[in-house]
This record gives C-alpha cells, structure tokens and sequence, in this order.
C-alpha cells in the first residue's frame, strides 16, 4: 500500500505516503469534519506502519483505540466513495498527559526544554530572554542539569550572588530582570509547570514504534486540561518537534515517512511568538522533511498559519469555512486562491457551502505538483466514534509497555543538590576562616594573617564558583536550533 483513501469527489482522492513529508493542513470552521478527516490520515498511516503524534484537544481522539460499528450515515458514505474494502478496526494507541489524568506521565527537564521556547512559555520580553539565556549559559558552561524548576531557581539564585563576575564575563545581569524571571517562574507552577518539568524525561524513540501487527502507534497528548494554558501546549508541542528534528538521521524522500505530526490549534504556535522563535520554527518546519517526517496543521482558518509556513504545506484538506463578514469573506477569497484550480467549480463558493463532512483536497501527486482541487466526500473512519468509559482509560494507559517507565518520577542529583551542597560547603568554610580570623585577632593584633585569611576566602570563591560546582554532572551542554539539547545518537 503506497497511499492513502481521503475521499471521493469526481475520482478518489489519495494522499501518497512518499508525499507525506511535504507537510499539509486540515482546516475548516467548527463541527465542519476536521476530527474524521485527521482519524482517516491517522488510521492510514498507521495502517502503512507509521507512527503518529497528535494532541487530543477535545478528548474525543482516544476512541480511535476502538473499532468502529456500522451506522446509516457510515453506510451512505462508503456506498457513494465505494472503497475495494472497508474493515472496522481498532489502533494501537499510547496516551500521554502532564497531568498524569488520562495518560503516561509525559515530562521535559528544564534543560532539554531550553531557554528559546522556556522564554516563550514564561511571556519575558528581549531583556529578559537576555538574562534567561545567560542563566542557561552559565548552567550548560558548567554541565549543570537543570531537570526541574526547583533547579532552574537554584541557579537563578546563584547567578543574583555572583552578579557582578558573572556580567563580566556574559554581559550585564540586572537584579530586577532576575526578579521579574523568578515571579513569571511561580505562575508556571502554578499552571503545572512542577508535573511538567521533571524525569524520566520523554525519549522521542518511544514515540515512533509499530506493534506485532507492525501497525504504527498513535500517540495522542491528553491536552483537554492543558489547552488551557495555550502558550505551555503549543511549546510542549514545538519541543516534541525540534526533539524529532535534532535527533533524527537525514533520510531525505522515503518510500513513506517515518513518523507524521499533528499540530490542533496550529494558530496558537504562533500567535504573540516572538520573532526568533518564529523564524526558527519556519526553519525546523523546512528542513525536518528531509528527516523523513511529515507535519499537518490543523487549524479553524488557513490565514492562522503564516504564509512562510502555509507556502510548505502540500497536502490540504479545508472543510467548510465561516463568512458572516466582509473580512470573513476576503479571507476565504484568499484560502480559494492558495489552491491550484481549473476553473470547473468555484472554489470560493463551494467553500462557504461545503456539507460536515464534505472538504475541498489538494495533494502532491508523484511529480511533485498539487493536484487540481477538488470537492470531495471524506472517508469514514474504521475506528470508533463513542467515547472512552474511565474503565477503558485506565486500561488503555497501563496496559502500555511504556508505563512502568514512566510512572514514577525520579530526582537525581542535578543543579539544586549541586549548589545547594556547594553553597553549604562555602558557608562553612565561611565560618571557619572567621573563627579563625577571630582567633587570631585576639592573640595578635595587628597581625595580616587575619586579612590573608580573609582574603583566602574570597578567592576560594570566585574560583569555585564557576569550576568546582560540575564535579558530579559532566561536560558542556550543546543546544540545537531552537535551543535544546543535543543528544548523542
């Protein structure tokens, strides 16, 4: 099987799996179909052995772990489409959630995370970033971890009592700007920030697995909870990408991809992003193609997407569109023109009108050229449409292989207990250079041992301070295009 059945319009309409990683969109206004549209890529790809990672927004994604019953509006569709067949069935699934509800714990270091999208999450502004990142500086310089935020105050911590060597050597660190970081830093935990953060880390090779029927596992993030907090879930989202960018081989064009993204409510990756971040996403978005990966974006409207990444997006499936305004209206006039047409229907008009269920579908076909679009009737899914009982949940999440792994959060030694260890052992050498010094004074006074001793102190120091603190982590932290750490493969 080299493709995939969409739907049908005058012809069938298939996405070819060698084309998957030429990116694509699923739009349309809401109950317009978008959810049957993804089951039907998600099944597919499965079906053709690919892993897929998608965010559950609504909580009705789950089922897909279900198969599917027969039903009239079921019937009508494949009676109009005619499949070669059509078999109900159910995907294997791995349900994740930060919340640790519904789903495998699923946890990012603070670290891995990195000071890029870690700014973007915390709302700082330029000055603030600034700072952030010679915080990070000062941790990777130094091998120091930072696994969770209790790590990530810690350091905050060092860097405000060594200010003034540290400005130094990175550049000017304000006291205010260090406070501002740390009061963005308790909303963050206050948003879940403290689940999130933490180990055992998610390993991205536990995202891309087939089952004994070599069926590609669905991984789906419970993000009912956490749609939320919109800016956490579209930055766990990104770093689960430039994860899969910076750790995968470049394939370049493979007979199907290895592993297929979801990106819902794709608008809120970039709305109020700054526009280094921006920028590195169109970048990440380019060039993970060539890793074998394809990336959908499902969004309400197609104008939510920047052009510079919309113009990627080969494969589109847009379902019926809104237009109750003049700026509505133009909007769609734009979505018409983005599709490569023949003049046969009007595009324009057949998206205001589309039926549920019913989307215009343009793919890349083998020469590398969008399809003429076409309006075309999507294919049911094979799996279930009824909801998940709590019974089926649990099952579902520990009956995963995965979940032993996962359960139980671990805290090993990392930047807290390293300075919090070093800080002790300052303060009591502290103590002892003035019991000292003290000594001293009273059997000689006058004498300069007592300002040597002193002086010994502070040297000691500002010499450990950037050197001795790493003695149990390890080396320098190398970070990738947008700001994580880059792993040995």
């Amino acid at each position: 099987m080299n493709k995939i059945l969409i739907g049908k319009g005058k012809n069938k309409n298939y996405l070819l799996l060698n084309k998957v990683n030429r990116h694509g969109l699923i739009s349309g206004a809401t109950g317009t179909g978008k959810t049957v549209s993804l089951k039907i890529l998600v099944e597919g790809l499965s079906n053709a052995g690919v892993p897929t990672i998608l965010a559950d927004v609504k909580g009705d994604l789950a089922n897909i772990s279900k198969p599917g019953e027969m039903n009239d509006n079921v019937k009508n569709r494949l009676d109009i489409i005619g499949p070669e067949e059509f078999v109900f069935k159910e995907y294997p699934v791995t349900m994740w959630d930060i919340y640790e509800n519904k789903g495998i714990p699923l946890r990012v270091t603070v670290s891995e995370m990195g000071p890029i999208m870690l700014s973007s999450i915390l709302d700082l502004n330029d000055t603030q970033m600034g700072v952030l990142n010679i915080i990070f500086k000062v941790a990777d310089s130094n091998g120091l971890l930072l696994i969770d935020l209790k790590d990530l105050k810690q350091v905050i911590n060092f860097v405000s009592e060594n200010r003034d060597e540290i400005s130094k050597e990175y550049g000017n660190v304000a006291s205010q700007t260090l406070s501002a970081i740390s009061r963005k830093l308790l909303f963050l935990e206050d948003s879940g920030g403290n689940l999130f953060f933490g180990e055992p880390a998610i390993n991205i090779n536990d995202l891309v697995r087939v089952d004994g029927n070599s069926n590609g596992f669905v991984n789906i993030l419970q993000a009912d909870k956490l749609i939320s907090n919109p800016i956490l879930y579209s930055m766990l989202l990104l770093y689960l990408l430039s994860e899969i960018y910076e750790n995968f081989p470049e394939v370049g064009d493979l007979d199907k991809p290895k592993l297929a993204f979801f990106f819902d409510e794709a608008h809120l990756l970039f709305n109020n992003s700054p526009k280094v971040l921006k920028d590195k996403i169109i970048q990440v978005v380019r060039l993970v193609r060539s890793k074998g990966v394809g990336v959908f974006f499902i969004t309400q409207n197609p104008l939510d997407i920047p052009e510079e990444v919309s113009s990627q997006l080969g494969n589109r499936i847009v379902h019926q569109l809104r237009a109750y305004s003049p700026k509505e209206l133009k909007a769609i006039n734009a979505v018409a023109d983005t599709f490569r047409q023949d003049g046969k229907i009007d595009i324009r008009e057949e998206l205001i009108n589309l039926k549920t269920g019913e989307a215009i579908v343009s793919f890349i076909d083998e020469d590398g050229s969008p399809t003429i679009a076409e309006k075309s009737l999507i294919m049911p899914p094979h799996s279930s449409f009824n909801a998940l009982t709590d019974g089926e949940y649990e099952n579902l999440v520990k009956g995963s292989n995965l979940y032993a792994k996962y359960k139980e959060s671990i805290d090993r030694e990392s930047a807290y207990e390293v300075l919090t260890e070093k800080i002790a052992r300052d303060k009591e050498l502290k103590e002892r250079e003035e019991e000292l010094a003290k000594r001293e004074k009273e059997i000689s006074k006058g004498s300069t041992k007592s300002s040597r001793r002193q002086k010994s102190y502070i040297d000691k120091g500002i010499d450990s301070m950037l050197g001795t603190i790493t003695r149990t982590i390890g080396r320098e932290i190398a970070r990738g295009l947008l700001g994580s750490i880059k792993k040995k493969r």
